[in-house]
């Protein structure tokens, strides 16, 4: 539970926790430890690694190096049930409750627990709740399920009710990398408003207003990976995590 209690008193401290999506495939090699030490500097509270799918990257090696340039928590976001490494702190154990797949409900999760289990890190149970974005995202193809309509937050609000009474201790709204649009406000609102457990909010953001906006709706946790592929908007980060962290910033 160390990286999780680690999430809830940045969260309880700060208003609200800032993480930065890092995919092997995306970020290259000589890129990492600049973006890795930018991130630092501007504030943000942990990585998430991974992506659904993995052509060039090297998962395991891509960890450790990141390793090398940070102590902030590092934080697997498994687009597969290889995606798993010893040299991270916690990995989301993903359950795509918004779909109907067997296989991304329970069934991967079985294959994926023993490894998980003998990796020792920590696992923490997460639903994810795929939202349309206006587009077909490769994790709605991936998962081969439909994601909730965006103009329906009652149907997302129950089921992150369901998953909280189920024992998840992370609800996960995506819109999906490169969504052209991101979770609805009133969709972050509604869920909040049922659960009590941290609401995580990722996809489609892709400025500092849009990012305060969810916290102030009830997210606990902004995730941003797509938009800070592109070199030239790093210098935004520091943006992010102060429209993020209410308690402590102010948005200019």
């Amino acid at each position: 539970m160390k990286i999780y209690n680690h999430l809830l008193n940045t969260i309880k401290q700060k208003g609200a926790a800032y993480l930065v999506l890092l995919d092997p495939d995306k970020l290259p090699e000589e890129k990492l430890q600049g973006f890795i030490n930018h991130c630092e500097r501007s504030g943000v509270d942990g990585f998430l690694v991974g992506g659904s799918l993995m052509i060039n990257g090297d998962f395991e090696s891509f960890i450790s190096r990141i390793k090398l340039f940070t102590q902030l928590p590092i934080i697997i976001f498994p687009g597969s049930i290889t995606q798993v490494s010893s040299n991270a702190d916690a990995i989301l154990f993903l359950s795509v409750v918004s779909g109907r797949n067997p296989e991304h409900l329970i069934g991967k999760h079985v294959l994926a627990a023993p490894t998980i289990k003998k990796s020792g890190i920590e696992p923490i149970s997460t639903a994810y709740i795929l939202v349309d974005s206006g587009s077909t995202t490769t994790a709605v193809y991936m998962s081969g399920s439909l994601p909730i309509p965006r103009n329906k937050p009652e149907i997302a609000a129950a089921t992150a009710l369901a998953s909280e009474y189920l024992g998840m201790k992370l609800i996960y709204l995506e819109a999906g990398s490169g969504a052209e649009q991101s979770v609805p406000d009133e969709m972050v609102k509604a869920v909040s408003e049922q659960c009590t457990v941290p609401v995580i909010v990722g996809g489609g953001i892709r400025d500092s207003a849009t990012a305060r906006k969810k916290v102030e709706c009830g997210a606990s946790i902004i995730v941003t990976g797509n938009f800070f592929e592109d070199e030239n908007n790093w210098d935004m980060i520091k943006e992010f995590a102060n429209a993020v962290h209410t308690k402590n910033s102010i948005l200019v």
